[in-house]
């Protein structure tokens, strides 16, 4: 990855997990548990997994440079690293190395290892989600009465309040926790069968319960059955993230739009020089959105190799494993950084009501052109009443006039018997908030 965009097109610390080091490292830990849980059992001598167990308990024991080397000739890093834990053992106490990776298979190693790298990413993926609920939730109680102008098909549609738009960010993201954690008992599952699945080269009365211990010890669940070649579980965090960075753009878009210059509603936190141009000094070009768009969009044509890797051929694929390999690390990093960035703006963002209320105002009362309509409707009829305030609005907009003042010299209007108090309520925005405050009080109420 780039030293200059690391911390911005990936996340550090999730990238660690899917490194060289990260993912050897969990190749150690499965590599460990399964000795020790082996000899527990007796399947294979005590003094021969504490040598494998020490081995294994520190991946700076590993000749990095060795296993690239291997995995460029054999084509899988497993079987290099298991080499590495042979001689070593070997060399302190002969033929008990040759104990390690006992009734193991080069895919569960890598699988396992695979879904503890995804549990730790999840781990902080979680904890982002959960700073974004938590900082909508305060925006969302904070401005649930500002009014503001919804937006169908980019134009203007009627009030509703800042918190509301909030609320429904924040109900969406609530539902991705849901998923998320819905999908983790699916999700965080040994992989440990042997070579075809079916754990043949264990004693039969052993088999079961070391994969069951192995399971415990790595805390994971047991497997029902192998899933080598059933890539489902991967398949369904891609898509969940997906869904996560989605949701993510949909923000960051609304956010870029409602910073034009014409609308200027809200502003990206602000630093020195953030988002400035190189050739105009007055610019404050929108950057964490721009960043959140461009990384969801890749997210999503990430996920959709995943799915491909699911088209796996019999009990071990030649070919759609591999592209987990490519991939995983990858959709990882980008969400980490989607959610980073989408955090860091929940965080700062900068509101400004005034200007929502000013762009309330510019239609001249044409965005409540719907609470016209049904106030005169039980007098005139609804369809009659859409016609007239439908032609005041053309004649508002053509003219520059404010739409009250056309609804008070309209004969028609005035014959429905609502007063010019009672017209002027109507075209007030902040009276035609509909429930909206109500809506984002129960969404807050909501756990």
């Amino acid at each position: 990855m780039s030293a200059i965009f690391q911390n911005i097109l990936s996340h550090p610390e999730i990238a660690a997990i899917w490194s060289d080091t990260g993912r050897t490292s969990f190749y150690l830990e499965f590599e460990r548990a399964l000795a020790l849980v082996q000899a527990d059992l007796g399947i294979i001598p005590r003094e021969a997994a504490d040598g494998i167990a020490e081995f294994c308990s520190d991946v700076s024991n590993v000749d990095l440079e060795e296993l690239r080397v291997q995995t460029e000739k054999i084509g899988y890093p497993v079987l290099g690293l298991i080499k590495q834990i042979v001689h070593h053992v070997n060399a302190k106490t002969p033929g008990y190395g040759e104990w390690a990776h006992w009734g193991a298979t080069t895919q569960d190693v890598t699988d396992t290892a695979t879904v503890l790298q995804l549990r730790q990413t999840v781990d902080i993926i979680t904890s982002s989600l959960d700073a974004i609920i938590a900082n909508l939730r305060n925006l969302a109680d904070i401005y649930k009465a500002t009014p503001m102008a919804a937006r169908s098909n980019l134009q203007q549609a009627v009030p509703i309040t800042f918190g509301f738009k909030l609320a429904r960010l924040l109900c969406t993201f609530q539902r991705h926790h849901e998923r998320l954690l819905q999908l983790k008992h699916r999700l965080f599952v040994l992989q440990f069968g042997g070579a075809a699945g079916t754990l043949a080269t264990l004693p039969a009365d052993k088999a079961l319960k070391c994969q069951a211990a192995l399971a415990q010890a790595l805390k994971l669940a047991p497997p029902e059955i192998a899933w080598h070649t059933e890539r489902d579980r991967f398949a369904e965090l891609a898509g969940f993230f997906a869904l996560l960075t989605g949701t993510c753009a949909k923000f960051a878009l609304d956010t870029k739009l409602l910073m034009q210059s014409e609308i200027g509603e809200v502003s990206e936190p602000f630093y020195e020089h953030r988002g400035s141009s190189s050739t105009m000094p007055q610019k404050r070009n929108p950057i964490s959105c721009a960043y959140v768009s461009a990384i969801a969009t890749a997210v999503r044509q990430h996920a959709t190799a995943i799915y491909e890797a699911m088209v796996a051929d019999h009990e071990r694929s030649t070919g759609p494993w591999e592209i987990e390999w490519i991939i995983l690390p990858e959709i990882c990093t980008l969400t980490g950084a989607a959610l980073k960035h989408t955090r860091e703006l929940v965080a700062g963002l900068q509101v400004h009501p005034e200007a929502m209320m000013k762009n309330l105002n510019i239609t001249k009362g044409g965005i409540v052109a719907e609470a016209v309509m049904m106030g005169l409707a039980p007098q005139i009829g609804r369809q009659v009443a859409h016609d007239v305030v439908y032609e005041l609005c053309r004649q508002s907009a053509e003219n520059n006039v404010d739409l009250l003042h056309l609804l008070c010299a309209n004969e028609r209007v005035m014959s429905g018997g609502l007063s010019a108090e009672q017209l002027e309520q109507l075209c007030d925005p902040k009276n035609y908030l509909g429930l909206s405050i109500e809506m984002v009080q129960r969404v807050l109420e909501h756990p």
